[in-house]
């Protein structure tokens, strides 16, 4: 199972500090990478840490909104510093803010829009860019979600940037293909974190959700990290430009 092995490998992880993005992390590291932690607050990534380096892993955490690119590239000259060359990027990072169509405002969407789909592209542009000028492949593994193939009422901007970011999945994996990146992403489907844990207080949003999943149960985050290693590792080296949904099989029955 050699090729499943990120052994030597670094990789990197957008809103690393709880939820998905620290899953992930952990995940990647039992698998044998190094790992390279973004948030806003670089004291909110320290629990991550820990579960990295008790794989036996380097953690180094840093700094970073992805909604604004001058943070972003000052990460990337942060890790450059310490000596870290990622070949693999997990972009993770979002926000949703649920409410209807009719209430957006300007400022909602820009917030949702630069964090999950601008800020997604410009941390792929950042960690690909030496590995473009160094002739050396890489992969990339962009969090998409449910919201990436169909439509969710009261979730237009969140929907809107996770389209896009499909798109933007399809783009970049034809464009550097043949420079040895491959962009995949994974779709998650209902999973219990922070930022939808309102939903599964509603009693009766979680009893008509989990009638909607073919395996019924929601998803755990350990769920998550099989399709993230093998996207990220030489088992998928002729994988580019690819959702995988992990969602139960949601998505197979609507």
């Amino acid at each position: 199972m050699q090729m499943f092995s990120l052994d030597g490998r670094t990789a990197l992880v957008t809103g690393a500090s709880r939820g998905i993005g620290a899953a992930l992390a952990a995940g990647l590291a039992e698998a044998g990478a190094d790992v390279v932690l973004l948030a806003r607050q670089v004291e909110d990534l320290a629990e991550t840490a820990r579960l990295v380096e008790a794989h036996g892993r380097r953690a180094l955490s840093v700094a970073c909104d992805v909604g604004d690119v001058a943070s972003i590239d000052a990460a990337f000259g942060a890790v450059e510093a310490a000596g870290l060359s990622p070949s693999i990027l997990v972009n993770n990072a979002g926000i949703e803010r649920v409410r209807p169509a009719a209430e957006v405002d300007e400022a909602t969407w820009d917030a949702i829009v630069d964090t999950n789909l601008k800020g997604a592209f410009f941390v792929a542009r950042a960690f690909a860019r030496p590995l473009l000028k160094e002739g050396v492949g890489g992969a990339i593994v962009n969090i998409c979600s449910l919201t990436s193939g169909v439509g969710i009422p009261t979730a237009v901007p969140y929907t809107s940037s996770k389209s896009g970011l499909l798109g933007m999945t399809r783009a970049l994996a034809a464009e550097w293909a043949p420079r040895g990146i491959r962009v995949n992403g994974v779709g998650p489907g209902y999973f219990r974190t922070a930022m939808t844990e309102g939903f599964y207080r509603d009693r009766d949003w979680h009893d008509a959700m989990l009638g909607k999943i073919p395996m019924g149960r929601f998803g755990r985050l350990d769920d998550l990290v099989g399709a993230t290693v093998f996207l990220a590792s030489d088992a998928a080296a002729y994988v580019t430009g690819q959702l995988l949904y992990v969602d139960g099989g949601f998505m197979a029955s609507i």
